[in-house]
């Protein structure tokens, strides 16, 4: 039986936060598919992978400061890591019976290297360079790729218009990962990690993160100019807004004061990005 503690540090909702480069990934599938194509994948990424990813960082972490989702986690039990465990099986036999093989080793291989992120042993995230560049590559190009796998059953045709739009999934991560440290420098730093944002500072967090977003902006334009979709482009951009105007007043208050880099800024930098990027490829997919 799950109690409410282990269950809360599943962190189930974050993974709406994690949804749009599914949505994106769907929105660019051109065969046809059923809904049982879409539902089963998705299932299996963000109702399995995900929080049992969240949940194993929380075990291994015992975070008594605010994390991502959650401002005050409970501490973890070993039911948690149990649980962890059950839910990664789980992921990868659906994907053998329900998906194929192909995607259950995309499966295995984001776990192993989620797993790495947090474990002791390895712990790639003390590092601040290897740690961001293993995020930003599984939650973005690798999950754009596992996402097209998962809902067509084929392998996604790399090229190169198709390396255009993974990079742009990966720079989007990059965009917004740093962003996420920024209020927990201190809470990392105590547990032996140092992370990108506190190498690069409150400030140089921000200047980063905004080329980050200006590369991942120049990527999606040119995707989209070589699939004759410049239209789709524009929505983008008008769903890139609100994100731009709170990034921008967020910067501003952080450059006046560091005690703006706080939990409540990141979680609404991250909640607006997550419904304004998620509209967009829905309404990308209904276009489409």
């Amino acid at each position: 039986m799950l109690d409410l503690n282990t269950l809360k540090l599943l962190r189930i909702p974050f993974s709406i936060l994690l949804m749009p480069v599914f949505l994106l990934a769907l929105s660019q599938i051109d065969t046809a598919y059923s809904w049982m194509n879409v539902c089963v994948p998705f299932f299996i990424i963000h109702l399995l992978v995900y929080p049992a990813s969240n949940g194993y960082n929380s075990y291994i972490d015992r975070d008594e400061g605010s994390i991502g989702g959650l401002e005050k986690p409970p501490m973890p039990t070993k039911k948690l890591f149990y649980v962890t465990l059950v839910l990664d099986v789980m992921a990868i036999l659906l994907a053998v019976f329900l998906v194929n093989v192909a995607f259950s080793l995309c499966l295995l291989l984001y776990i192993l290297a989620s797993r790495a992120y947090s474990a002791r042993q390895i712990r790639l995230k003390k590092y601040p360079i290897l740690g961001f560049l293993v995020v930003t590559f599984f939650q973005g190009a690798f999950t754009f790729f596992m996402s097209y796998l998962g809902v067509t059953k084929v392998m996604m045709d790399l090229n190169a218009t198709t390396i255009l739009v993974l990079a742009a999934c990966s720079l989007q991560i990059a965009g917004v990962y740093p962003l996420t440290q920024i209020y927990q420098h201190q809470q990392d730093l105590d547990d032996g990690v140092v992370t990108i944002s506190y190498k690069l500072g409150y400030r140089g967090t921000f200047v980063f993160s905004a080329v980050m977003f200006a590369a991942c902006n120049l990527c999606y334009y040119l995707y989209f100019s070589k699939m004759n979709q410049v239209g789709d482009f524009f929505i983008l951009q008008a769903f890139f807004a609100p994100i731009a105007v709170f990034f921008t007043y967020w910067l501003i208050q952080v450059f006046k004061s560091t005690t703006q880099a706080n939990f409540r800024n990141t979680m609404l930098m991250n909640i607006i990005a997550a419904i304004s990027m998620n509209a967009c490829f829905v309404v990308l997919l209904l276009k489409n």
